[in-house]
């Protein structure tokens, strides 16, 4: 949930001639900026790299990237690939068509979607060729290491809880709900995915997908997978000898489903089409729980070890097929609890977690024995790594790596987020993707250098990609520095201090405090496309960033401090923060002192504006929590407001946290409201509903305070398409400029 000056918009367009269409094919630009400050034109010329995947033998590496159109007001996903070494780079598709997910099937041949379809061509973009027939429907796709089954992802008609319309009237708009979760994140649910499993056959020398009689490994049962509203085909896994897959759901619907975090991992056998419950022991049923009441103290949570009822998702087999591992949380309702690694042993079923202290973001397991039918990759000693993984330490998300026996090590330790790491080279190096708050994504190959005579591992990094380089060049960008700022609790915090672009010294400068969202985000190392720290920068703001209590990467008694108590230390550490900033720093103008921030960052914005004791100038509050009684009732996932307020604001008995929550809900403090503010919602916002910011707007007018609303009929809690977001951002420092400056 995170992301400004004008130029004269800029051309994101390269021109193509597609059959009898004028469309224009959007790509890579080749742009000359007028100014040396980042704008919301230059930011939106930027390429996003997306999938990444390496080839077989590691000489070859296939990237997705997104280029956008502010005139078209849309994307264009394209395919590049490149040597190993970031050599040869070449772009393979030039189509009017997005192509996407590329995997590859074989050392010259890249499979991907286009479409709706699975496609494939060679490695220099030769022989295109259509291998799925599904009349579009393909949404996701996973060949089995042996190439002769697929998995496909499609969407099929759901009518548990919005009720299907009489065929007699086709233009009836009207939907009849009967349960919960009828809409999440930002669409009606009426249908859900389902993984289809379909043979893969050589037909005229050429691979064909059989689209007819496959198998949906769901069949009948009404949940979804991938799991709504971000997974992918990284939650369904295949064994190493392609007889199983293991894949992610949460095999609930209505009020149970909104409830609870409580996913698994099941294990589809494709000869005998049964599936096993590896999360749960055989005959398990699920203890009632009181629906508008916190889970952590409810029945469902008293045996987390052996029945696993909280998120389980994103399964990895073993390179020789003997253990699962995946990301797993330990308790039902909490979707920001420990995110553990879970070794699971197919031989006996027990399971082990790796002992971390943060949360797992990403993983692959290290090279072992491994025999597709296909190609065969040599063991490994046992003195290698089992795993690498990615976690967020101290602001910033860094790459590890675990022995055998459990020992760990990090690999990287810059000022970036690593975001995502697969294996290459059978082992030998990993290709990653890698960001920061000055860079955008570019794709690196990392060689991991194992512990040599009692010295510590380390990691060669090469850069393999500058897709934005030509637009970086040109641009003058504010320096970072980082702060351990004592909290009032005996404590400290790290804070992000980034200086404006056009620095001089013994300037003072107007400052914005940034406050994160989650509300068990980290502020680490995010490139962002909206909340853009050098876009604010290049507007001549320094921006203070804290780590409050409540984000990640401090331990788990720090993450956990915040909920039950949203408006108590983590909002001391806010003060905090800019209060040290406008003591103790001299380039900051104690006078000038904004606060920004999106979801509980929005939420944050609406308290401070009622308990800042004049210390701002300024508000922008974007997809905020206003109103936590009505907020309790509006949101779609309901175990994230009964975790973090403990109760439903009608129960009598509530806890006296859930007491002090709605007690401390922006909206009982509007009467302190003397500052101006901006408040920005999207309509398909189901996560936080736009009434929450329209009724922030309205009390502030009613009041008599200068306010603002920027309202999206079209976006959700994001701002997704180019010329909103470049609105967004027009109307975010024309009202920080208008009060700051």
């Amino acid at each position: 949930m995170k992301r400004f000056l004008t130029l004269a918009a800029l051309a994101v367009i390269m021109l193509g001639s597609l059959q009898a269409q004028t469309t224009e094919v959007i790509g890579k630009q080749n742009i000359k900026l007028k100014s040396r400050m980042m704008t919301p034109e230059a930011l939106w010329a930027m390429g996003r790299i997306g999938a990444t995947a390496v080839s077989p033998d590691g000489q070859k590496v296939v990237y997705q990237v997104g280029y956008y159109s502010v005139k078209q007001n849309k994307s264009h996903q394209v395919l590049y690939v490149m040597n190993a070494d970031g050599t040869g780079q070449q772009l393979l598709t030039s189509s009017a068509k997005s192509d996407s997910d590329p995997a590859w099937l074989d050392n010259e041949t890249i499979a991907f979607i286009s479409g709706g379809e699975v496609w494939s061509m060679k490695a220099n973009g030769a022989d295109r060729q259509q291998l799925s027939k599904t009349d579009g429907k393909v949404e996701g796709f996973k060949f089995s290491p042996d190439f002769k089954q697929v998995i496909l992802i499609q969407s099929i008609p759901f009518y548990e809880v919005i009720q299907k319309n009489p065929d007699d009237l086709p233009k009836a708009t009207g939907r009849r709900v009967t349960d919960l979760m009828y809409r999440h994140w930002d669409h009606y649910v009426e249908s859900i995915q389902h993984p289809y499993l379909a043979k893969a056959e050589m037909r005229n020398e050429k691979l064909e997908i059989i689209s007819k009689d496959m198998v949906d490994i769901l069949e009948g049962e009404p949940y979804e997978c991938p799991m709504e509203p971000f997974g992918g085909i990284e939650q369904l896994a295949w064994s190493p000898d392609s007889k199983t897959i293991a894949y992610t759901c949460r095999k609930k619907v209505g009020v149970n489903y909104a409830t609870s975090t409580d996913s698994d991992i099941y294990l589809y056998d494709i000869s005998t089409r049964k599936t096993r419950n590896l999360c749960k022991p055989e005959g398990y049923i699920a203890p009632q729980s009181d629906a508008s009441h916190t889970k952590a103290d409810q029945a469902v949570n008293k045996n987390t070890a052996m029945e696993n009822p909280g998120y389980d998702q994103n399964p990895q087999f073993s390179p020789d097929g003997k253990y699962i591992a995946w990301q797993s949380m330990a308790r039902d309702g909490y979707e920001a609890d420990l995110n553990r690694l879970c070794i699971y042993s197919l031989e006996n079923g027990s399971k082990r977690y790796l002992n971390w202290k943060s949360d797992v973001e990403a993983f692959c397991w290290a090279p072992g024995e491994m025999n597709s039918g296909k190609r065969k990759v040599k063991s490994v000693k046992s003195t290698d790594p089992q795993f690498y993984f990615l976690s967020v330490w101290h602001g910033c998300c860094n790459m590890y790596m675990a022995s055998q026996k459990g020992e760990i090590t990090q690999l990287t330790e810059t000022w970036d987020d690593w975001t995502s790491l697969q294996m290459a080279n059978n082992g030998q190096r990993i290709l990653a993707t890698r960001q920061s708050l000055s860079t955008p994504t570019d794709i690196y190959m990392v060689t991991p250098q194992l512990k040599a005579k009692g010295k510590e591992a380390k990691a060669q990094i090469t850069q393999l990609t500058f897709e934005n380089k030509h637009i970086l060049d040109q641009l003058t960008f504010g320096k970072m520095q980082q702060y351990w700022v004592p909290t009032t609790d005996g404590k400290k915090e790290l804070v992000w201090v980034m200086l404006p672009a056009n620095y001089e010294e013994g300037k003072k400068y107007p400052t914005l405090l940034f406050c994160e969202g989650g509300p068990q985000s980290p502020v680490s190392q995010f490139w962002s496309y909206r909340w853009n720290f050098q876009m604010m920068a290049a507007n001549g703001y320094v921006v203070v960033a804290p780590n409050r209590h409540g984000l990640p990467g401090f331990g788990q008694e720090w993450k956990e401090e915040i909920s039950g108590d949203w408006t108590g230390q983590c909002m001391d550490d806010y003060l905090s923060a800019i209060d040290f900033a406008a003591d103790s720093l001299p380039f900051v103008d104690k006078n000038r002192l904004g606060a920004v921030g999106a979801s509980f960052g929005g939420f944050s914005v609406y308290y401070l504006a009622g308990h800042h004791n004049k210390r701002f100038k300024a508000f922008i509050s974007h997809d905020g929590a206003f109103n936590l009684e009505s907020m309790y009732t509006d949101t779609e996932e309901v175990f994230f407001s009964n975790w973090e307020y403990d109760d439903a604001y009608w129960n009598k008995n509530r806890t006296a946290r859930a007491a002090k929550t709605y007690e401390n809900s922006p909206h009982k403090f509007v009467d302190k409201w003397d500052t101006p503010i901006l408040c920005i919602h999207g309509e398909k916002d189901y996560r936080i509903v736009y009434n929450q910011g329209m009724g922030a707007f309205n009390a502030a007018r009613l009041r008599g305070i200068p306010a603002e609303l920027l309202i999206f009929p079209d976006e959700n809690h994001w701002v997704l398409k180019p010329q909103n977001g470049i609105l967004w951002q027009r109307t975010f420092f024309d009202w920080l400029d208008r009060w700051l400056k």
